[in-house]
């Protein structure tokens, strides 16, 4: 068994800055090229950009990393104790919108504790010194009270709003039934306060309806998380069982119907819940059947691919494929354009770099960060 300080070192060396491989491809009739930037990532989870022009990104088991130049760093110091189990471990990041001043990042991870283990939000300032970089001031500013011994449907994406608060996604842990209860924070998405405090205009601030945090309930595994620039709110996808992978504008106060209602089946077969429509309950924008098993949301907002200006962007991991979604000026989701299926491998994660391109997150034993540009 290796020692601690073994481990460590050879976790530095297995994440590597990959030579330029540069595949020509096919999307949607559109030549591009697809550069893969950094490969040796350990099943990378979530990634965002930096103002400096670099990235910051996640590997399950526990590593933060940069990527600066197309070159891999070592990994960030001061990261917590992870549970890597499962679908758990080091998972979203993002930034504060005051990044460029404060040095603030928001990331989540499957947290240790009595009972098991749950999803918490922390904060902490990133310092890049010479040659290496570390965490500072780090605090725990939202968990999951109730802990679970499982190791599925976590969602755990984490999205800055324009209006200063945050918002995240939580799964019901592989107990549907979370998912319905008002006092629980599983199966929800929560919104808090930058400092982990309860914005006045939450549904139940004062806790005499639902728990203070919740935002909206009724989600099975929403691992996709994105502010919508063109409807103005918050846009998730979330994982079905067999069939009825979402696409969801959650609102406040609002249920989302999981179990209750589904347009997916369990997988031994049987019927889920009452149906696919019931009162009280909101019908998704989209969903997929059978199930492509999505993760990673984004908006197209750059100028590199003009026609796909305001679509989603999903990644799949099942079907292993980029999923586009056209969209009206009101936001109605259109027609669906699959692209990439089987080139990569399972995408994990998806985002829009400041120039334009896309970068995809491959979640493998042997990750990669993959940059798909247009091809000149």
């Amino acid at each position: 068994m290796l020692s601690r300080i073994a481990f460590a070192v050879a976790a530095m060396l297995v994440a590597t800055s990959a030579p330029a491989q540069t595949q020509r491809l096919d999307a949607g009739g559109i030549s591009v090229d697809a550069e893969t930037i950094a490969a040796g990532l350990e099943h990378p989870w979530g990634l965002e950009f930096l103002p400096d022009g670099g990235a910051i990104v996640t590997e399950r088991p526990g590593r933060m990393r940069l990527v600066v130049d197309g070159k891999l760093s070592a990994p960030v110091a001061g990261v917590p104790a992870v549970v890597a189990r499962g679908q758990g471990g080091l998972l979203d990041v993002t930034i504060a919108r005051d990044f460029a001043e404060t040095g603030t990042i928001f990331f989540t991870y499957f947290e240790p504790g009595d009972g098991g283990a749950g999803i918490a939000l922390a904060r902490a300032r990133l310092v890049r010194d010479a040659g290496a970089a570390h965490l500072d001031a780090l605090k725990v500013i939202f968990r999951v009270a109730k802990k679970t011994r499982g190791r599925i449907n976590l969602g755990s994406r984490v999205v800055a709003m324009p209006d200063g608060t945050l918002m995240v996604t939580t799964g019901d842990t592989g107990d549907a039934d979370r998912a319905q209860d008002a006092h629980d924070d599983a199966g929800a998405v929560i919104r808090i306060n930058t400092d982990g405090s309860i914005p006045a205009d939450n549904p139940s601030p004062d806790g005499s309806k639902w728990l203070p945090e919740i935002w909206s309930k009724g989600h099975r595994n929403a691992q996709g998380a994105i502010y919508d620039p063109v409807t103005g709110g918050l846009l998730t996808v979330e994982h079905g069982a067999m069939g009825g992978d979402e696409v969801n504008r959650p609102e406040a106060g609002k249920n989302y119907g999981w179990p209750v209602i589904s347009y997916g089946r369990d997988y031994s077969g049987a019927k889920i819940g009452i149906g696919t429509a019931a009162p009280g309950y909101e019908q998704p924008l989209f969903y997929w059947d059978p199930s492509i098993a999505p993760s990673g949301l984004a908006v197209y907002e750059g100028k590199m691919f003009p026609e796909w200006k305001d679509d989603l962007l999903v990644g799949a991991l099942k079907f292993q494929l980029l999923s586009r979604l056209e969209r009206d000026a009101g936001g109605a989701i259109g027609k669906e354009q699959r692209m990439f299926e089987g080139v990569f491998g399972r995408i994990r994660d998806v985002k829009v770099a400041p120039d334009g391109a896309i970068w995809l997150l491959t979640d493998e034993d042997d990750g990669r960060i993959i940059r798909i540009a247009r091809a000149p």
